[in-house]
């Protein structure tokens, strides 16, 4: 196979599939193709998402997790609703169970209400206990935004769209070889070879392996985090969805309770390192891509830092009764028998050398190619407003090569 596209993009997650809809919906007629190494649309972080629709409460004013998430919520909805995915606007409480967490309780209101997230409302225990009747709090945040969604059913139909308007999805093709050309980028994959004069990198966990074999030196690198969740046997104890104030030191939310919408309850997840970037179980390992991250300074000055909370979240991996008491701190009915294995994900968490964790959305323009470099939760619900950013950031190269002067 030798094709030549428009567009090629490399990844078929759930911001590649939201940006090869929008591109051919907005520019009709655009060659546009999507690659992917896997049988299967949606294979890793977006196949392995908790499937909440977030609302844009943790976010800094101003950034673009904040933006595209408050915007992509809202076309993310409006998309479900004119294509029959199910999903439900159930909200969700963050609760603070501590005396130290009420002002970072009322931070999050702070932000939510900067970013435009619509009927916050702070809580008092008892009010909390009216929503979520086996909580435990001192005070509470209600996010009636916050939704629920299988974020692998919108990709479907995000492909569904993309291919009634001609785009092409290629998988099992595995990416080898990137050759830039005069004229575009070559592209070669244990499929074929595919000729584009614009790539876009949505390659997720292998984004920054995608870069560097564009010839760029990315700011930062991928560290895999896992996140591992249990099934929670008493659903009844847990309406809809519970969360903590998150520690403003990481960029994870703390073990939480998430209603899926087939009605199972999840809880986590937590977070340690994985010892693969597609290492779902605790005995999945490969190597090279250990020793690569071993050998990342940036990992090495994280881990100074926090070695003792990442100790903590090591142990409470291989303990159910510590991941439990963890949960009690929510609700504390929960027992360790109450618990079942659940699924788990891998986020790619981008990190600087100077151990810095991205705390923003970060997408960079290369020659011919944009590449999405950290786009971690919440880029699921995001993803509608994080294309149209991609074609955005794009635009002068499309408006070089056709003669594009608007996206709409």
């Amino acid at each position: 196979m030798d094709q030549p596209f428009d567009v090629t993009i490399i990844g078929a997650g759930i911001v590649g599939m939201a940006t090869a809809m929008k591109l051919t919906t907005a520019f009709p007629g655009l060659r546009v193709a999507v690659v992917d190494k896997e049988n299967r649309l949606a294979a890793h972080q977006t196949g392995h998402n908790s499937g909440v629709i977030h609302s844009g409460i943790y976010y800094r004013p101003g950034s673009l997790k904040a933006h595209m998430c408050v915007a992509g919520a809202e076309q993310l909805v409006r998309f479900c609703r004119e294509h029959d995915v199910p999903y439900e606007l159930c909200g969700k409480v963050v609760i603070a169970a501590s005396q130290e967490e009420i002002p970072r309780l009322h931070e999050l209101y702070r932000r939510g209400t900067a970013n435009g997230v619509p009927d916050l409302r702070l809580l008092t225990s008892s009010e909390v206990k009216e929503i979520e009747p086996h909580a435990s709090c001192l005070k509470g945040l209600h996010v009636p935004g916050t939704g629920i969604v299988d974020f692998k059913q919108v990709v479907r139909a995000y492909a569904d769209v993309f291919e009634a308007n001609e785009g092409k999805i290629f998988l099992n093709h595995r990416l080898l070889t990137i050759r830039s050309m005069s004229g575009g980028i070559h592209l070669e994959t244990t499929g074929g070879s595919i000729e584009a004069s614009l790539v876009i990198n949505c390659a997720g966990l292998y984004s920054d392996h995608v870069a560097r074999l564009a010839g760029m030196e990315p700011p930062c690198s991928i560290v895999p985090f896992r996140g591992e969740y249990y099934q929670v046997k008493r659903n009844h104890l847990v309406r809809n969805l519970i969360y903590p104030v998150p520690d403003p030191r990481f960029p994870f939310l703390g073990v939480h309770f998430t209603r899926m919408i087939d009605g199972k309850l999840e809880a986590g997840p937590n977070a340690v390192l994985a010892w693969a970037r597609e290492g779902y179980r605790k005995k999945d390992i490969l190597w090279v891509e250990l020793m690569e991250t071993m050998r990342y300074r940036g990992f090495w000055r994280l881990a100074s830092r926090y070695w003792k909370p990442g100790l903590m979240e090591m142990i409470r991996s291989y303990s159910k009764s510590r991941f439990a008491c963890a949960l009690q701190r929510l609700i504390p009915e929960i027992r360790s028998e109450d618990l079942l294995p659940g699924g788990s994900g891998v986020r790619a968490q981008a990190l600087g050398p100077d151990g810095a964790l991205l705390d923003d959305f970060s997408i960079l323009l290369g020659y011919r190619m944009v590449h999405v470099l950290n786009a971690p939760s919440p880029a699921a619900t995001s993803s509608l407003a994080i294309a149209e950013h991609i074609i955005k950031t794009a635009s002068p190269l499309l408006t070089k090569q056709y003669g594009v002067t608007h996206f709409r």
